[in-house]
């Protein structure tokens, strides 16, 4: 049975429409995205802010919150309906089966609790045949796997006295200690300054390879995508404008917000009177968005349909899509160009 359920996807998400009803109208955060992921997978998804990276996967672990609500597509996880789950059912699969690491630990630990205190409530809040003894034995080994020394010390202390990166690395533990299969990681090494950004970043993948987990990867840093990722999607306003493997994207991107974002990018290679070259025009107002595709507006090569149509998926390799016309106007061309040559061939 066990290897009938490993043979699944871990994750799939299709045609995923979340809205926020406001006074001013409706605000479509999430306009129709589609992936999955795969059992011991990392997926980044990468945007600038305000793309709908986290409305995304605050939708999968049924956090979002009014007035925000899905109005389409669906979430399915180990084959189950994630969308038909009532709220203590969610209750019960946040923490045991999936976990969440948040930006800024400093508001997600209560300040008036011991770290010690808090992991092991969150243990026993899922497993409550578990001993006070055991949770706070399973809690120092927790910590420690996260590269917390002196851990008897730092279960007695409270979120004010452990550092940036500390917090971060507690937050990392309370996410893990029930051994959830997949982590949701939005935008967990942001507020760190680049040292610890690399520690992190090497913990959750040694974690990952020991706990066999798909993680999620929310960040607008390509750097740590580079880092940690097997596969990337892209978001702007709302919509996956491409997804691919992590080379691919690199070295191959096919949609022009992917090349922005890679030229914006500092370089270690770059000669020093190399500038980075921005991304041009504003984010798209999300109560207006536009007909066609949502960055054409900003886009140096948008053709007149770019404003009019969205385009469809181009498949550019395996598992690696854009949606561009660009990349559909390439298509035809090649396509043109073979039949010519193979004319040519048969006179």
């Amino acid at each position: 049975m066990e290897q009938e359920k490993k043979a699944e996807k871990l994750l799939e998400v299709k045609d995923l429409q979340v809205s926020f009803f406001t006074p001013a109208g409706e605000v479509k955060a999430v306009n129709g995205i589609t992936y999955d992921l795969n059992y011991n997978e990392v997926m980044g998804i990468v945007g600038e802010s305000g793309s709908g990276k986290s409305v995304e996967a605050y939708s999968i672990i049924g956090l979002l919150q009014s007035p925000g609500k899905v109005v389409g597509g669906s979430i399915t996880f180990e084959g189950e309906d994630m969308l038909a789950k009532s709220a203590s059912d969610m209750i019960e699969f946040r923490g045991s089966q999936v976990a969440m690491i948040f930006q800024n630990p400093m508001t997600c630990l209560n300040p008036v609790y011991t770290i010690g205190n808090q992991l092991m409530e969150a243990l026993r809040a899922h497993n409550k045949d578990v001993s006070k003894e055991d949770a706070a034995k399973r809690a120092m080994e927790m910590l420690e796997q996260v590269g917390i020394n002196n851990v008897e010390k730092r279960m007695k202390q409270y979120p004010h006295e452990l550092s940036g990166g500390m917090r971060q690395r507690v937050m990392i533990a309370m996410g893990l200690i029930c051994h959830p299969k997949l982590l949701i990681a939005d935008e967990p090494t942001t507020a760190l300054d680049v040292t610890i950004q690399a520690q992190i970043l090497e913990l959750m993948k040694k974690l990952q390879e020991k706990n066999h987990m798909g993680i999620i990867f929310i960040t607008h840093n390509l750097g740590v995508v580079a880092e940690i990722c097997d596969k990337v999607s892209v978001m702007y306003a709302g919509k996956m404008v491409e997804q691919g493997p992590v080379d691919d994207i690199f070295y191959n991107p096919g949609h022009p917000y992917t090349k922005g974002l890679l030229r914006s990018m500092p370089r270690v290679d770059a000669e020093s009177y190399e500038r980075l070259i921005p991304i041009e025009g504003t984010p798209v107002d999300m109560l207006n968005p536009p007909e066609g595709c949502p960055f054409a507006p900003r886009c140096e090569q948008a053709m007149k349909i770019c404003l009019q149509k969205m385009p469809p998926y181009v498949e550019m390799g395996e598992g690696h899509r854009a949606a561009c016309w660009l990349r559909i106007q390439e298509q035809l061309e090649n396509q043109q160009k073979e039949k010519e040559t193979e004319g040519s061939e048969d006179e």
